[in-house]
């Protein structure tokens, strides 16, 4: 965890304080880069341009919400723009089909303990444009509204993508169809 003295060490130019920051949290910026991404050396390049973006804006950084937190959205907006840059993006607005939005099912694993490995390469299978909303919003908790700002698809786009990407990720882990919950 980064604490508030060691950010205000880095707001004062510390640089030490910096690389402090950035050991307490590459993991974890490099885990959501790669679910981001799908790839180790693109992750990297993320992790690398979110790190620049986190040393120039640390100084309007206000503490609204906790570190972790800001630091998390600065990495999913430069993975986004990564993508974008890399013509990869263009898949995630490609499914613009309006359909009603289905209701989501409330957890995506609710009573079976799921195998880890299972479960990624479950998420590595799924299309870019179902992966990234359940990333963001299952493990990074981002609301529906902030990953369709994010990937530029309304609301409703992203609970129909959610639905899809769990109920897909439902199938392969427990193989046969799943019926929709009522």
């Amino acid at each position: 965890m980064v604490t508030h003295e060691l950010l205000a060490a880095c707001r004062r130019g510390d640089r030490e304080a910096f690389e402090e920051v950035v050991r307490r949290t590459h993991r974890h910026v490099y885990t959501q880069a790669l679910r981001l991404v799908g790839d180790p050396q693109e992750a990297e390049d993320v992790a690398q341009e979110a790190y620049l973006r986190v040393y120039r804006g640390l100084a309007g950084f206000r503490g609204d919400a906790q570190f972790e937190t800001w630091l998390y959205r600065i990495v999913s907006n430069a993975a986004m723009s990564h993508l974008r840059k890399r013509r990869r993006f263009g898949e995630l607005v490609k499914d613009t089909t309006e359909e009603p939005p289905e209701p989501p099912s409330t957890a995506l694993v609710d009573e079976e303990a799921v195998d880890r490995d299972a479960l990624t390469k479950a998420l590595e299978s799924l299309p870019q444009s179902l992966r990234v909303v359940v990333i963001l919003k299952d493990v990074y908790g981002l609301s529906c509204r902030e990953i369709g700002d994010q990937i530029g698809v309304s609301e409703g786009a992203v609970k129909v993508r959610l639905h899809r990407a769990r109920k897909r990720l439902k199938e392969m882990l427990f193989g046969a169809e799943v019926r929709d919950e009522v």
